[in-house]
């Protein structure tokens, strides 16, 4: 069944868990994804990010993962990831895309401000939620562009206040692409940060936090954590893995029934560990 993160997250909230978000790339590792949450009976969110909007159309997007979402035994949000671009955001909303994230991190925190606000003017009535960011999260590697900057408590009050978002992505060490478990999380100013805030947070770049403290955070009031490098990281070893075991293996849909366990696997890894209940690899 089809959401947004108004259905997903204040539920998460009050429930002392969060959902996961995972960054998809094609029919075969969304249905990896959702099949992992069916298994669990919860929700979840396919994230499509900037490469893979260069890569196919808005409306390529919705009519391929709209009805798996729609056929889905638990609720499925189909997300649009970071984006700089306002009439991108609008035109995802008119698309399909049932919850857009509209990045003005980069700008002024007037303008971003200013831009979010106009999202949520007209995805809202559409039945559209809207992710800020306030802060900017780096990335490992890719987009040297964005800066590293964590979220001052003021800025994050000033748009949950004028921007009224759904939800706010925060910047507290947490860093995108990370392909080990490295990042040093401010647990001082993210507990400022859920004192002064009246909204589900969102934590980007969950691959490189530690275990434990991604469990405190989820625990603490995270109620979203984006998910990709780790997902891509199963996928791209399984395919090496079966191709290695078979060099003569060439048909696709033989190969993805072999792979596709393997992101099953550790997309439900990871939303266990967003469980109210999750156990720490020692």
């Amino acid at each position: 069944m089809r959401a947004n993160l108004r259905d997903l997250l204040p539920p998460a909230r009050a429930g002392g868990y969060a959902v996961g978000c995972f960054n998809v790339f094609g029919y075969e590792d969304a249905r990896a994804v959702v099949d992992a949450a069916e298994a669990r009976g919860t929700g979840v969110i396919l994230a499509v990010n900037l490469d893979m909007l260069d890569f196919m159309s808005l409306d390529s997007i919705v009519g391929l993962f709209n009805p798996l979402a729609e056929a889905a035994a638990v609720p499925v949000c189909l997300h649009l990831d970071h984006n700089y671009e306002i009439d991108t955001v609008l035109a995802a909303v008119d698309a399909g895309f049932t919850s857009v994230m509209y990045d003005g991190s980069q700008l002024p925190l007037d303008d971003n401000v200013a831009g979010v606000r106009r999202v949520v003017d007209y995805a809202r009535p559409r039945g559209v939620s809207v992710e800020a960011e306030v802060g900017s999260v780096p990335y490992a590697s890719g987009r040297d562009h964005i800066k590293s900057e964590l979220t001052a408590i003021d800025d994050a009050i000033a748009m949950a206040e004028r921007g009224d978002p759904d939800a706010l992505a925060v910047s507290v060490g947490n860093v995108h692409r990370l392909q080990t478990q490295a990042a040093e999380i401010d647990f001082t100013r993210f507990d400022a940060l859920l004192e002064c805030v009246d909204l589900p947070l969102v934590i980007h770049g969950t691959s490189g936090i530690r275990e434990a403290d991604l469990v405190r955070l989820a625990r603490g009031g995270v109620c979203k954590f984006n998910i990709g490098t780790t997902v891509r990281r199963s996928f791209g070893d399984a395919l090496r893995e079966t191709l290695a075991a078979d060099p003569e293996l060439f048909d696709r849909l033989t190969i993805m029934r072999r792979v596709m366990p393997a992101v099953t696997a550790e997309a439900g890894r990871m939303i266990d560990l967003l469980r109210p209940d999750a156990a720490v690899r020692s």
